[in-house]
């Protein structure tokens, strides 16, 4: 599963780069900046040995227990308690072994507990903590994002499985309904028959197993080998196919089209005769326009419902594509037209 733009968990190694890198330009700043690299070695190695737990505790104690749990004034107060608790480390600890002057970066004399020295450490630690938590939280959140898309693509996979599933199981129940009826005429049209079937079964189990798009070309295949079985149980029709456009390399999802077909052969026919015309055609080289027309008995009395099969084709679509794509159906005379308009895919 491709996990996109973050593709690596957050492990101890990355928060280790993390510091050794931080402390190494914070070395270099300030070792630059007073011309004394020993004193900022020092001096960094304290700050850090305090930066680094506050900035722990701070993600993995008090922002879950107080802050996401909307306890605000609790975690100002252990904030400052922790700011508290490290200004006296750092101060005690510059004083016992760096130096007398706690703060010499102020170029003069400072005191411990002396306003301003307060304020400079405390903005100080608080610009480590925005910065690292920065960091952190915003590559935990990357990592959550693309974990949610690969997690919504992989369900969106499993919905259209799962309809393209329902869609079979309709199909051949069709098709072997149909063989059935020839065995009791003793047809000598059955072995043609089960061949053509055992074509459409080994398109539907293999070929497009696990397949998200497969060539055109196979579809329509697919679609005649099916209208084949189908003449045999209708007496008069008559299907002309029109493709005008290349499809050699166009490739779609498995299972869309055959849907219009099984439409129109079980809701067409006006004077005993079933006429059916399937067009397709190629608009800008990026949409692939399919159109099934048939002739019906266009009557009040005379109600076309869609059913399961193209109720799941407009599903799929929904999920593949979102709004991409425009299916419409209608009526003219006495000819019920499908209309599918959907992004074409190459093959690579």
């Amino acid at each position: 599963m491709d996990t996109g733009l973050l593709k690596f968990d957050i492990r101890p190694k990355h928060h280790v780069f993390f510091w050794l890198a931080y402390f190494f330009l914070n070395f270099l700043r300030w070792g630059a900046y007073f011309n004394d690299y020993v004193y900022s070695f020092k001096s960094n190695l304290l700050e850090f040995s305090l930066h680094i737990p506050f900035v722990y505790v701070n993600l993995f104690i008090l922002i879950p227990k107080f802050l996401l749990k909307s306890k605000y004034k609790t975690y100002v107060l252990a904030l400052l308690g922790c700011l508290a608790v490290i200004y006296l480390l750092k101060t005690g600890l510059t004083y016992v072994l760096i130096t007398k002057y706690i703060w010499p970066e102020a170029n003069r004399e400072y005191h411990p507990f002396d306003v301003n020295h307060i304020v400079a450490v405390v903005i100080g630690e608080l610009y480590v903590l925005a910065m690292a938590s920065s960091v952190y939280l915003t590559l935990k959140w990357l990592r959550e994002r693309e974990r949610n898309r690969a997690l919504n693509e992989e369900q969106l996979k499993m919905k259209v499985k799962n309809l393209e599933i329902q869609i079979q199981p309709h199909f051949f129940f069709n098709t072997l309904n149909n063989l059935y009826s020839l065995s009791l005429s003793k047809s000598n049209l059955v072995p043609n028959t089960i061949i053509k079937l055992s074509k459409l079964m080994k398109y539907v189990l293999y070929d497009i197993k696990d397949n998200e798009s497969v060539p055109l070309i196979k579809e329509f295949d697919y679609i005649q080998n099916y209208i084949d079985i189908e003449k045999l149980r209708f007496k008069n029709i008559e299907v002309t196919t029109n493709i005008n456009a290349n499809i050699d390399k166009v490739m779609v999802p498995p299972m869309i089209f055959i849907n219009f077909i099984e439409n129109s052969l079980k809701h067409g026919g006006y004077n005993d005769e079933l006429r059916i015309k399937i067009n397709c055609t190629v608009e800008d080289k990026k949409y692939l326009i399919f159109e099934v027309i048939n002739n019906f008995v266009n009557s009040p009395h005379h109600k076309i419902t869609s059913g399961i099969g193209i109720e799941n084709v407009v599903n799929r679509l929904n999920l593949l594509y979102q709004n991409d794509f425009s299916f419409k159906q209608r009526s003219k005379f006495n000819y019920y037209i499908i209309e599918l308009k959907m992004p074409i895919k190459y093959e690579n």
